[in-house]
């Protein structure tokens, strides 16, 4: 019979690309990582993976195949939740999803004065409320809200966050801000158009919806630097040249410490309500309380 484990690996390293991202997700040396796999194709007698120097591609019997065990390994992680029992049983642990920009900001500073213990997890909303509405997750932070039929999900909003359009206090924004006040949308355009422009690859929507409601268009441009997050996008516009478009409450310190400027919020507001979105069967909501008392309390 097959050893679990092998599945175990197999998932990871299509999910995570590469075995040393695999192995730090399995808490496993990277040769171990590698002997699973080899082990597993020997198994099933396909060849699972296309090695190269930067990626394990998944080959179409790979793709196949987990496609055919995902649900189930999940329905184990669920079961491994709810029934595992460690010496730590009597400390709470909770385990929470949410952008890496915000748990740095918000939850980051906090965690040496919790009691109980925490898992954090970041990833893609969707993705994050998929392992919720599993059971992998007790909460999440998220700006979308899925409305499902006998779902143990509730959502609860918040706060909200608001776009703007923010600058490196080098940047010359003259005329920019002149266009602004005339309300001169075509030639705001044509001038942001001409500046070094900064995004988020996990973040675009959130450019190309603030475009679109205060241009009427889509944007036609892609920009010049596409980081992995919002928190390296502040870092490099501190005290630094370039256009970028963020949520508010991420970068309202700098703004204050006049190391970024706000330039504008829109003529159309684009914003974004932040839900907690927890599950109704959680069994520790004295800590899901804590956690959400720390959010209400820093995004008044």
């Amino acid at each position: 019979m097959v050893n679990l484990e092998w599945y175990r690996t197999f998932k990871e390293i299509y999910e995570n690309g590469t075995l040393t991202k695999a192995s730090i997700a399995l808490y496993a040396s990277q040769p171990g990582v590698s002997v699973h796999l080899n082990a597993l194709e020997a198994y099933v007698g396909k060849k699972l993976f296309e090695r190269t120097s930067r990626k394990m591609i998944p080959t179409e019997d790979g793709k196949f195949l987990y496609e055919y065990i995902i649900e189930s390994l999940k329905k184990l992680e669920i079961a491994e939740q709810h029934f595992k029992k460690t010496t730590q049983e009597k400390n709470p642990s909770l385990n929470i999803g949410m952008c890496s920009e915000m748990f740095q900001l918000i939850i980051e500073p906090e965690i040496p004065k919790l009691d109980f213990d925490l898992v954090a997890r970041f990833g893609a909303h969707t993705d994050l409320i998929k392992d919720l509405n599993n059971g992998i997750l007790d909460l999440v932070i998220t700006p979308k809200k899925q409305n499902k039929k006998k779902s143990l999900v509730e959502y609860i909003p918040f706060s909200k966050e608001r776009i703007v359009l923010i600058a490196g206090n080098k940047t010359d924004t003259t005329k920019i801000q002149k266009h602004i006040n005339s309300n001169n949308i075509n030639k705001l355009e044509d001038e942001l158009l001409q500046n070094v422009w900064y995004s988020s690859s996990n973040e675009m929507e959130h450019f190309r919806r603030f475009w679109f409601e205060n241009f009427n268009k889509k944007p036609a441009f892609k920009p010049n630097y596409i980081l992995p997050n919002i928190t390296s996008i502040i870092r490099c516009l501190n005290n630094g040249n370039g256009l970028a478009l963020v949520p508010d409450f991420l970068c309202q310190e700098q703004i204050l410490r006049n190391e970024i400027n706000l330039v504008w919020e829109g003529n159309v507001k684009t914003e974004n309500t932040l839900y907690f979105a927890s599950r109704t069967d959680l069994k520790y909501k004295k800590e899901l309380d804590t956690i959400k008392t720390i959010f209400t309390s820093k995004m008044k």
